[in-house]
């Protein structure tokens, strides 16, 4: 066929039927095989034969610790290989968590591969479906194949088929490829199930368009996926900056240049690339990408082939409801699950973007959201997180991590507009297990285990990282998070150092802590940050422990105490947590805004509909692509609306409460019910709001050289105001006094713009 070069096999309008004789494809380790040994043993084995050549996966950090070895003799499930392992596997269901190495079969008795010169030219062989063609693939072997930096041209792929129900790629092995794996393109139905790759190059199993619904990912096993035949990723992610050398800005231009990379995402690459949620991902298993395991990222609409298209203008892949995500396993990559990114019209990302947030009617951004369930994932020994997740009604269940640098990370889509970001349910997180690594750097070695950050040995790791918003964690455990001479630890952090809006609403209920401290906010560390560095609102933080099982003080608050950004909220009623670098309080805690902007928003903003705040979200930054950075086989994307305008920088502002003056960055606080505070500041006006309070609850709040104010109820005495049932002010001589009450109750749904009593003052 004209254009398809001389190494594929094209089906045009035929049937393609392959089929061997191999369906045991993998299993796992029953034992741990140490390091140097010359055998290893299996849960099944049944089939394996002496020559096969198999795989064993990284169970550490390193993704390349990966290991080819061939079968030298076999006696039930145990494998005498051919030579030594280099690196210990772990082979143990540890602290309840299963981190048994995963082993691949790599031989099949029917084997498609280019010729040998491909291992230097990477250009491999390919096969194609095209329309009305049908492929039926099982036990084959698929080796050299895929043409590097060249779009179509991967090892198995059903183009534009679109039905494709009945077709199937099972028990296949696919290794040593240079573009992709499994790619289905405009195509729905398939399915692709229990297949092992290895060492293969840009996303591995990948949809391409957003348009493909109805596929079925089914007990996949892909192991070490790169970038790049021999070059480093230069991807675009939330690294922390002690980790990072050279400016981000650099590097994400780098990234989406299209210099070695296929598409500026392969940068960043993922085992399975994830483009619409109408298909079902079950018990597969990510071990060892260089980024990341698995990666929804949603064009707003389909692309590619699609972009444009009549049918592509009503479907919404992030506005779609997610069909199956449960029983996935993801280890041993930089980030375990991330659910974020989401591609721009030029295939490129920023590292944060409109959600996914399935609606009931796609079309009708105002339309009733749904909730998307993620159940019975796993994941360890990420050098990164273990999830990081970004939209609203997202209930994990039944999740495990473990030995990840950060196991989870929730952020709000829709600015805190929704009961919920995320609920972590019945789950447990493990700091670190018995699976010790492969020890490499001095620091390693003297710790007596490897480290996910080991260029900053001492990155405090921690469980769940609440963030924006509203998250709820109830009934959880948390195993082995103490502090060592080496690095700090907590169960439960803070997102470091968000600069995003937080609430108080945001809670645990049902924690279960063994050998772990519960709480720990790492003192602010230019090293530790990503780009939400400078971050004011992270100062700010709280959290609600509703039953005591964190604090043993039921209905309380934990919030930021580290000697430096100490709430005002805070005094000798508070239990104090030096360990923690927290203090936990009881009472009505809500939150104090200092000016007519909201947190991060400006006080124009306006984010009363969805449509009204996805349009903000997008001309912000997050979603917007770097210039020049589309690949010239594809479109360049639509004009984008320029980034709203900062307030201006306003003068400093301390709270002070019982002699002690707390320092406000942000225009935020914290603020208990019933207390005094005084308000110093050089600024000419000042606007004061309270939200997320107990209906009747109030502050009064003393400004030196404040004389008016713009709304409230002027009282003729201080008597009179202490006792004012609605928000008031007094003239004291050269000083204004202001009781903000609150009137309105709580609102189960809280928005930077639902405020309860608010009041602007002037000198």
């Amino acid at each position: 066929m004209a254009d398809m070069g001389d190494r594929g096999i094209m089906i045009s309008g035929g049937t393609l039927n392959l089929h061997g004789d191999r369906t045991n494809t993998w299993t796992k380790l029953s034992s741990t095989a140490k390091a140097g040994s010359t055998s290893i043993e299996v849960l099944n084995a049944a089939g394996w034969r002496v020559g096969d050549e198999i795989v064993l996966a990284s169970t550490d950090f390193d993704p390349r610790q990966a290991e080819r070895r061939t079968i030298a003799a076999i006696s039930g499930n145990k494998i005498t290989l051919d030579k030594k392992i280099e690196y210990m596997h772990f082979g143990k269901i540890t602290f309840d968590v299963d981190e048994r190495g995963e082993v691949g079969l790599l031989t099949r008795n029917i084997k498609i591969q280019a010729s040998a010169d491909a291992e230097k030219t990477y250009l491999g062989g390919h096969i194609m479906a095209m329309p009305s063609s049908k492929m039926f693939v099982s036990g084959v072997e698929l080796n050299r194949m895929g043409q590097h930096m060249t779009l179509a041209r991967y090892p198995i792929h059903w183009h534009l088929v679109g039905d494709a129900k009945g077709q199937y790629i099972k028990n296949a092995s696919i290794h040593d490829t240079y573009n992709r794996c499994v790619t289905v393109h405009g195509t729905n139905d398939l399915r692709v199930e229990n297949n092992v790759t290895y060492n293969t190059v840009g996303h591995c199993f990948f949809m391409e368009d957003g348009i493909e619904h109805g596929n079925e990912f089914v007990r996949n096993l892909a192991i070490q996926i790169k970038c790049h035949p021999t070059k480093p990723c230069v991807p675009v992610n939330l690294a922390a900056n002690g980790e990072i050398s050279g400016n981000r800005q650099a590097i994400r231009q780098s990234s989406f240049s299209g210099k070695d990379t296929l598409l500026p995402s392969d940068n960043t690459v993922t085992a399975y690339w994830i483009t619409n949620p109408d298909n079902s991902f079950i018990d597969n298993v990510a071990a060892g990408s260089d980024e990341t395991g698995f990666w929804f990222s949603l064009p707003m609409h389909p692309q590619g082939q699609f972009a444009g298209t009549e049918i592509s203008k009503t479907i919404w892949p992030r506005r779609t409801p997610l069909r199956a995500f449960r029983g996935n396993v993801s280890h041993s990559n930089f980030d375990g699950f991330m659910i974020d990114r989401h591609i721009n019209e030029d295939n490129t990302f920023g590292t944060a973007s409109i959600p996914l947030l399935p609606l009931a009617d796609p079309n009708d951004l105002e339309s009733k959201v749904l909730e998307s369930h993620f159940e019975n994932l796993t994941s360890y020994k990420n050098r990164n997180g273990g999830l990081w997740g970004r939209g609203d009604m997202y209930v994990y269940s039944n999740a495990k991590f473990a030995d990840n640098a950060i196991d989870m990370t929730q952020a709000a889509g829709d600015i805190g507009s929704l009961p919920f970001s995320a609920r972590l349910v019945d789950s447990l997180v493990v700091g670190e297990t018995e699976n010790i690594g492969n020890p490499r750097t001095p620091e390693e070695i003297a710790y007596g285990r490897s480290l996910p950050k080991p260029s900053i040995p001492d990155f405090p790791i921690r469980g769940y990282e609440y963030y924006d918003y509203r998250d709820d964690v109830v009934n959880m455990t948390f195993v082995n998070f103490r502090d060592n001479k080496v690095r700090k630890t907590g169960a439960l952090s803070f997102l470091l150092f968000t600069s995003a809006g937080l609430s108080t609403g945001s809670s645990i209920s049902g924690a279960k802590f063994v050998n772990a401290k519960p709480v720990y906010f790492p003192k602010y560390d230019t090293r530790f940050d990503n780009d939400n560095r400078g971050g004011n609102q992270y100062r700010t933080l709280s959290f609600r422990d509703l039953d005591g099982s964190v604090t043993g003080i039921p209905d309380s608050h934990i919030m930021l105490n580290d000697g430096e950004n100490d709430s005002v909220v805070t005094d000798d009623t508070c239990k104090i947590q030096p360990t923690w670098n927290a203090s936990v309080c009881t009472g009505d805690v809500g939150r104090l805004n200092l000016s007519d902007s909201r947190g991060e928003l400006a006080g124009t903003v306006n984010i009363e509909t969805r449509t009204a705040r996805f349009a903000f979200l997008s001309s912000i930054g997050g979603n917007r692509p770097a210039a020049g950075a589309a690949p010239a086989a594809r479109p360049a994307p639509a004009a984008r609306p320029a980034p709203a305008a900062r307030p201006a920088p306003q003068g400093p502002i301390a709270l002070v409460r019982n002699g002690k003056e707390f320092h406000i960055t942000g225009n935020q606080s914290t603020v208990r019910a019933g207390t005094e505070i005084l308000v110093k500041t050089e600024r000419q006006q000042v606007s004061l709001s309270l939200a997320e309070m107990d209906q009747g609850s109030w502050v009064i709040f003393e400004l030196p050289g404040f004389t008016k104010a713009a709304s409230g109820t002027e009282q003729p005495s201080m008597d009179a105001l202490r006792k004012a049932n609605a928000t008031s002010y007094f003239r004291d001589g050269d000083a204004l006094w202001v009781k903000l009450v609150v009137t309105k109750p709580p609102l189960p749904i809280v928005r930077p713009t639902d405020l309860q009593a608010s009041i602007a003052v002037s000198r």
